[in-house]
This record gives structure tokens, sequence and C-alpha cells, in this order.
């Protein structure tokens, strides 16, 4: 069996010669799948002495992120998760400072977290609270205090949660290896022992965690400390480790279904008919008899048996379709009970857009721009996710009898959540299909949202022109160069202004196309005064057809004058 992440835990707290106690700790390891996708999480959180609120604050901090940060999308990355939440939680600070203490400190802490997700640890800070490695006999200060001195004798604290609106979140990440030991503390115990004195205390009784806590403490409050005292300690036992071997077992714990035929029943789903098979897969009709529902139930080939690659990728199109629910996705349905290797979808009658440009070769512009449009909008809950589609093409999407488009086929989707996850079982072929993947894919490069608007602008291209917008490539090779053809040249009515937003989505470099969405839509109709007016732009690129046009009347005119000259010439 696979080995999952093991911690132990430990902490003790004082208030010290303190009325109250402003300091707040707290960790969380969940169970199950969230443990992979999320990791655990601990926190130590110390509300400034001159906040009035400074407890409360502290509290807010530690039990906000560790509810919140487990609630956010699985997809997400731990960095992005981490600063939505805080996010949040700083504004709530400062806004309930305001409105109760009417003062910029009035809810004032400072925050210090640690996540670990398979082998990577993530900190979060601000403040003067501190995170420590101890690690082969070394311990090592991990954060920095954001302290400002203003004299030898009196400093202030130059960051924390909740003093302005936005908040600076020092972040880094750190391999872990089992047996690393974190240690966190606040300023009542770092400012009253050194080091050199932690360094020995963690290394003579860190064989039990709950002993070393209540020393420290206790040690720091013999030193003279008059600030709350907190420690908190957290020690690695295991890690994740999923090979291959791992993997394949876990997505084969469902046995293949059987030769499936219409009349069928399998796990209450009644197959109806068939309605694609290939190499890969088997799509089926398949009638839910509980509720009568139709719905589309899919198997992989028996072909694949022994490819787990292959086997992951096939649950890995499931996962990425419950989490998603937007009118123009897919919507991917969770079995009530399965006894073998399937999923359901949504069954949507209608065509591949694909059918329906075969139908309708000369599309107006503004059937082009709706469509795009409701791709942009599937697009968007997959972007919004950290997710990015990877594999648009006019075969991928679907179009019911209402005109609704959706998104189909997550298997290829880049999930930059999982990405975190140290898996040897990765996908090595470039992401997408000939002619609609982006070129940085070919190069070996990481893809990202903008390489999902390159193939929408393929797709919008060949919706107007029913061509390909750098010809035909069926061998795509690192280093090929791409080069655009104005859509013009094959539709004239197309404006200037529009061909140069579908060239800009389609440019070979990604830092040179469209960052979002919105803009490229945006750009599709509206004139974009950038393009209109691009000084020293040849009349051929502007404008291809009236530039032929211009020239075949220049050369008409000219053999005119010819003729006329020549019946000159005669008359002598």
């Amino acid at each position: 069996m696979p080995s999952t992440l093991e911690i132990d835990y430990a902490c003790r707290t004082e208030a010290g010669d303190k009325a109250e106690n402003a300091d707040a700790t707290g960790a969380r390891v969940p169970e199950g799948e969230l443990l992979l996708t999320k990791g655990a999480a601990a926190v130590i959180a110390d509300g400034v002495s001159s906040s009035e609120g400074g407890r409360e604050a502290s509290e807010v901090c530690v039990t906000g992120f560790l509810s919140d940060y487990f609630s956010t999308p699985e997809s997400w990355t731990v960095k992005h998760s981490a600063a939505r939440v805080l996010g949040a939680i700083n504004r709530w600070l400062y806004g309930q400072g305001q409105s109760r203490y009417d003062s910029a400190k009035g809810m004032v802490t400072t925050f210090s977290a640690l996540v670990i997700k398979s082998t990577t640890a993530h900190l979060l800070h601000v403040g003067d609270s501190r995170i420590y490695l101890y690690r082969e006999g070394e311990l090592e200060q991990l954060t920095r205090d954001h302290r400002v001195w203003v004299s030898k004798e009196r400093e202030f604290l130059a960051r924390a949660m909740g003093v302005d609106p936005h908040v600076d979140i020092d972040y880094r990440t750190l391999a872990v290896d089992p047996g690393d030991l974190f240690l966190f503390i606040t300023d009542g115990v770092h400012e009253f022992l050194s080091d050199n004195q932690l360094r020995r205390l963690v290394e003579e009784l860190s064989y039990n965690l709950q002993h070393t806590a209540n020393t420290i403490v206790e040690r720091a409050l013999t030193n003279g400390s008059s600030d709350n005292v907190t420690c908190q300690l957290l020690r690695v036992l295991t890690l994740p480790s999923e090979v291959a071997e791992d993997i394949y077992q876990r997505v084969t714990e469902l046995p293949f279904p059987p030769d499936l035929k219409p009349g069928m029943t399998i796990d209450g789903y009644r197959i109806l008919r068939e309605i694609h098979a290939s190499r890969r897969s088997e799509v089926f009709l398949a009638l839910d008899t509980e509720n009568d529902r139709k719905l589309i139930l899919k198997t992989p080939s028996v072909n694949y048996r022994d490819d787990p690659e292959f086997l992951d990728g096939f649950l890995h199109e499931e996962w990425v379709g419950r989490r998603l629910d937007n009118l123009h996705v897919l919507k991917v349905y969770e079995p009530r009970r399965r006894r073998f290797l399937y999923h359901l979808t949504e069954y949507v009658e209608g065509q591949s857009l694909r059918q329906w440009m075969h139908d309708h070769p000369e599309p107006s512009l503004s059937q082009v721009r709706n469509f795009i449009g409701q791709i942009v909008e599937g697009l968007r809950a997959f972007h919004r996710m950290e997710m990015i589609h990877q594999d648009l093409k006019p075969d991928n999407l679907l179009i019911d009898r209402e005109g609704t488009l959706k998104l189909i086929d997550f298997g290829s989707t880049r999930i930059a959540g999982v990405d975190e996850i140290n898996r040897e079982l990765a996908h090595h072929t470039p992401q997408g299909t000939v002619n609609y993947t982006a070129p940085e894919y070919l190069e070996g490069d990481q893809g990202s949202n903008r390489s999902d608007i390159f193939s929408l602008g393929v797709i919008a291209y060949e919706m107007l022109t029913g061509k390909l917008p750098h010809g035909d490539s069926e061998t795509p090779r690192p280093g090929h160069k791409l080069h655009y053809t104005p859509a013009r040249q094959w539709r004239p009515d197309i404006p200037l202004w529009m061909d140069a937003a579908l060239a800009k989505a389609l440019h070979p470099r990604p830092s040179k196309r469209y960052a979002l969405l919105s803009e490229f839509l945006y750009d599709l109709s509206h004139p974009n005064k950038a393009f209109i007016e691009q000084p020293g732009q040849p009349l051929i690129e502007r404008n291809p057809v009236g530039f032929w046009r211009g020239l075949a009347l220049i050369l008409f005119l000219l053999d005119l004058w010819l003729l006329y000259r020549l019946m000159q010439y005669s008359d002598f």
C-alpha cells in the first residue's frame, strides 16, 4: 500500500504575566482524498498587544484559515488558495477594526502557517512569529521578522494582518523529508530564548514533542518573558509515495464492465444504444432506471486494460468534470453505486461544432461571435479553478438543439493543484491535437491560460474561413515557425480590427497573446484603436483584398495608357 502523510503534533500556550492570552495555534490533518489534494496545515498567530481586539484577531486567523483553506477547490494551488483565504480574513479584520474600534490597529495579529502537501512544505508568513526547521542537528529560521527599528531602544511591527485592506504575505516552499521537525513560536519565546538554546532543547527532548513544547514554554517564562508564550511542534513521520504500480492498483480496483449491448443494465443504468466506439473507449446512451433520465455512459476500451497512464487519464476526466458546474461545460455525474469502471455525463441532443461547421461553411460574423462567447464562458469555469483544458477543438464542443454550446473531453486538462503532488505517473506527450495545439507545448514548455486562448483563436478563425490560420500541418515539430495568414484573404467582409484580434490570439509567443479571455472576446466585437492605427503597417497586411484590387486597377489604367500611346504612334 502507498504511504500517506503522517505527522506528530504538540502545542503549549500560556498567558504568562498578562491578563489574557492573545496567542492562538491550531493544526488540521484531513482524511481521505483531501489529505492528498490539500495536505495538512498548522498555524500560529499572536494578537498584537496594542490592538484592542488582538485576541479575537489571532483566533479568527487560526480557525478561519484552517476551515476556509480546506474548503477551497481541490484544483487550486496552495499559494492561490491561501492568498484568497488570507485576503478575505485580512479585509474582515481591517473592517471590524475600523467599525468596532475606530482604529487601524483595532484587530491586528501576526500570522504564520505551514502547509505540507505531498513532499513539499508551503510557508505563509506575516509579522514576527517564527517557524523553524530542525533537521539533522541544525535549527534554521524559515521566516523573517517584519520589524522596523526606529531607534536602538524602539521598534515596531511593520507588517501584520488587519492593519491595511491589503496585506503582503511572505510565501516560500521547500522540500520535506521524513523526520523533519517544524518549530512554531511567538515573540514571547524567541525574545527570551536564543536559537542555540532552542536547538539544544529540541535536540535533547524531541523524542517527546509534548514534553519539548512544555519545556520551551516554561524555560521562556523562567528567563523573564512577560508576554504570552506559545510553542507548537510538528514532526513529519511519513510522506506520500505513489509509484506507477500503486496508481495502477488504485485505478484498477474497479473491474472493466462486461461487453455492453442494448437492453443490458449495469448498476441501474440500462443501455439503449451505442453512440461511438474507438480503440480507446466506448460511448453508450443509457437510461437511469430510477428517474427515467437519459445519460451518456463511457467505458474504457479493454485494449488499455494494462495501461495505467490511460486508466489514470480516464479517471482524471471524471475528477475534473465533477468539480465544474457551468452551463457551457458538459456535466459529469457521480454514479449512485458503481461496481465497474465507467463514468456518466449528461446527454446532449445535438451535434459537434465540427459537424455544424460542415453544415454552415459561411456563418455570419455575429453567429461566430455568439459561439466564441459561449466557449469563453465555459473556459472561464476552468480557468477560475486553475485548470487548463488543453484540448480545445471543434470535435470537443457540442451544440444542443437550443444552440447552447458545451465543452467536453477533460482527459488532457491540467490542474494546477494536482501538479503540486509529486507523482511518477505523468503525461509527457504534448497536450492537445494537431493544428489546435499551442506552439509552446511542442517546445516542452508548460501551458497556461494563453495556451487555451491560442486554441480558441484557431477555432474562431476556422469557423470564419473554413481554413487553418497557419496552414495544414500534420506533423508539427519544435522550432517550426508559424506564419499567420490574414483571415481577410479568405473573407473580405471580416473587419481589419477583427482580423488583428485573431492574429493577436494566435501569436506564436504566449507573452504576445491576450492575457484574458474577456479581452479577446471584446476585441472580436469592438474596434480596437490600437489595431486600426498601426503606423507603418503595409497595405497588403491591413487590407490584402483592397491591395490586390488597387494593383489590378493601376495595371488596367497602365494598359489603357499604353494602348492610347500606341494608337497615337500609329497615327504618325
